[in-house]
């Protein structure tokens, strides 16, 4: 067991107390967020009956016991004796998935999932959910829980994995950088209903990354698609900007988008639980429905070529910032050759890399429909990510890739079977010449064993799939592939990493997901339960007993190879984390991370107290001393 004392607290001079910021549960390994169960006889209501998810118990959730897998060896050699950790070499935090959505767009794809029948499916939620109506808020408590995690174990940087909004629009990245920037922001657009008496539509000040942390950008297919799937073409292009909402085929799957036939909606900004109008077949309308146009609602995403988009607007934005650093890891480079490729060295005294990698479709498809959301690498990125994975091999650096699209990741968190996520296959990679399938670069990857962790997001979910070495006498060329869940979908939950060195210089790669902060009957709040509520729904009666909090703890090892091990030994600072303490009237509340334990005499002895941070503490007229221990 690893120890870290800190300062000395006397509960009997509380004006010693240091005031720090509110409480907070951080992390989901001591509990979390659970769904309650449902009878199996709750009446059935349709995605759109918002005020009926509490009644009949939909959005029910209470705090549960939390997730932890230990220690996970599926890397290393059979009869491995686990080590010890001895040092913590990096730590970060990542965020994905959080689809900042203008709700009040004419060309947004709502009312396909808001007519949508009970038990329809999760793709009807990726058209409409009732989160759709607090993104912003999401994202504000997530990055308020960050800043507390802060606190305690200081991050090095945080990453987000692309999917920042949900239909390349330019005010939809613009909300993103400015509540990671802590501006003031107002959540709604056109005429901006509700403003002055709808929660979720009234403006904020959002609080703002702590300044002392830098984070980076990877690019995912909802920042440059529409919907995530379509390029917005002519048609698209001119009903974001315009008053008349957009008129698209009757079908939703697979979306027709040179069709008509039926309006897709937006949310009345007037109602509590954001009903959509304005929805629907044409022929129920006499005229077109229409919104007060906004040009900051324009799309991002241009054509370069008959065949290519340009996602230079996308990364260019990412320079009008508050935070660091300019551009979040895009260059000006980036932006004159249009790649959203990039790499960074998070430490100057740590031989580590991170290396983002762009490998969404760059493709522009004529109504492409599911195409441009799944992964792509073509010849040129592949060459420059063999180039990269190269030179962190040869200047001896251990190697950490951040994508967006998995690449041949388990089906699920409970099913360990390979689900496939790129377009091209072994069935029809005849088909497009100069691509890779995920096969080519599982294979590839395994080529360098400096390389520990390839993390991504996109699909929504924790789950953690080891890629073992195909040579098991050689386990050093296994890695660890690691999916961050959504700040959107259930369980709307970020990743916290630390990267340790072990005792025989192998690596632990320790994560946890952490349920962000919220307070009940806050949008944020709101948005949780309404996460909950609208997978049970489109899940049915199947997913009525599901009680799990579907995250993912683990420490993951990972082997390195002998002249590695002797590269970073002695590299790496301390373990432990640090504890904060907050007066609280005349008491205190002690946030940690860890297992609290307390003494009457700083050398002890020493017993446990709770592994529940937060934990308060009355004022007492003995000093009482306190430390955390992993």
């Amino acid at each position: 067991m690893k120890l870290n004392t800190i300062q000395i607290i006397s509960l009997s001079v509380p004006l010693w107390l240091p005031i720090c910021g509110r409480g907070a549960e951080l992390g989901t390994r001591q509990q979390t967020i659970r769904p309650l169960a449902l009878l199996t006889n709750t009446l059935e209501i349709s995605p759109s009956a918002v005020s009926n998810y509490a009644i009949y118990g939909y959005s029910a959730w209470q705090l549960g016991p939390g997730e932890n897998e230990g220690q996970k060896l599926d890397l290393m050699t059979n009869g491995y004796t686990r080590a010890t950790n001895a040092a913590r070499l990096l730590s970060f935090f990542s965020i994905s998935d959080i689809h900042i959505t203008d709700k009040e767009s004419p060309a947004e794809s709502l009312y396909a999932g808001w007519s949508a029948p009970f038990g329809a499916g999760g793709l009807y939620v990726s058209a409409y959910s009732p989160i759709v109506l607090s993104t912003t808020h999401v994202l504000d408590a997530a990055v308020r829980t960050i800043n507390e995690a802060h606190r305690l174990t200081p991050f090095d940087f945080g990453i987000s994995l692309g999917d920042d909004v949900n239909s390349s629009q330019y005010n939809e990245l613009r909300w993103f950088i400015d509540v990671m920037d802590g501006q003031s922001i107002t959540p709604s657009s056109g005429a901006h209903l509700g403003a002055t008496n709808i929660d979720y539509q009234m403006p904020y000040q959002a609080a703002g990354l702590n300044r002392s942390i830098p984070w980076y950008q990877a690019i995912g297919n909802h920042d440059q698609f529409w919907m995530g799937t379509f390029y917005p073409e002519d048609k698209l292009k001119n009903a974001m900007v315009d008053t008349n909402i957009l008129n698209i085929g009757t079908n939703f799957l697979p979306l027709n988008m040179d069709g008509t036939g039926q309006y897709v909606g937006v949310v009345d900004g007037t109602t509590p639980y954001g009903v959509v109008i304005k929805g629907g077949p044409t022929n129920l309308f006499a005229t077109p429905p229409t919104v007060v146009a906004d040009t900051n609602r324009h799309t991002l995403t241009m054509a370069t070529s008959s065949n290519t988009i340009s996602c230079t607007n996308f990364m260019s934005e990412f320079f009008n910032t508050a935070s660091s650093p300019a551009g979040h890891g895009f260059t000006q480079d980036n932006i004159q050759s249009n790649w959203a490729s990039y790499s960074f060295e998070p430490l100057t005294n740590m031989p580590l890399k991170v290396i983002v990698l762009d490998d969404t479709c760059k493709s522009h498809i004529t109504n492409g429909g599911p195409i441009s959301g799944f992964g792509w690498i073509d010849a040129a990125r592949y060459n420059w990510l063999t180039n990269e994975l190269q030179m962190g091999q040869n200047s001896n650096q251990l190697m950490i890739l951040a994508c967006h699209i998995p690449m041949n990741p388990q089906a699920d968190l409970f099913v360990t079977n390979t689900a496939s996520l790129f377009w091209v296959t072994s069935a029809n990679k005849a088909s497009f010449p100069g691509f890779y399938t995920e096969t080519q670069l599982i294979a590839t990857l395994h080529d360098y064993p400096n390389l520990i962790l390839l993390m991504a997001g996109h699909r929504h979910m924790s789950v953690a799939t080891p890629q073992p070495s195909p040579d098991p006498n050689h386990p050093e060329y296994g890695f660890w592939e690691v999916e961050t869940p959504s700040l959107r979908d259930f369980p709307q939950q970020f990743r916290t990493w630390e990267i340790l060195r072990n005792s025989d210089n192998s690596i632990s790669i320790l994560t946890t997901d952490v349920d962000p902060v919220v307070e009940r009957g806050s949008p944020a709040g709101k948005s949780r339960r309404y996460s909950i509520g609208a997978t049970r729904i489109s899940g049915g009666k199947a997913s009525f007993t599901d009680t799990s909090s579907h995250a993912y703890n683990a420490e993951m090892v990972k082997q390195l190879s002998p002249a590695m091990q002797t590269v970073i030994a002695g590299y790496g600072g301390p373990l432990g984390h640090r504890l904060t303490v907050d007066r609280d009237g005349t008491g205190a509340t002690i946030n940690f991370l860890g297992e609290l334990q307390s003494a009457d005499n700083i050398l002890g002895p020493w017993s446990d107290v709770t592994n529940a941070s937060p934990y308060a503490v009355p004022a007492l007229s003995a000093a009482k001393f306190y430390r955390a221990a992993e």
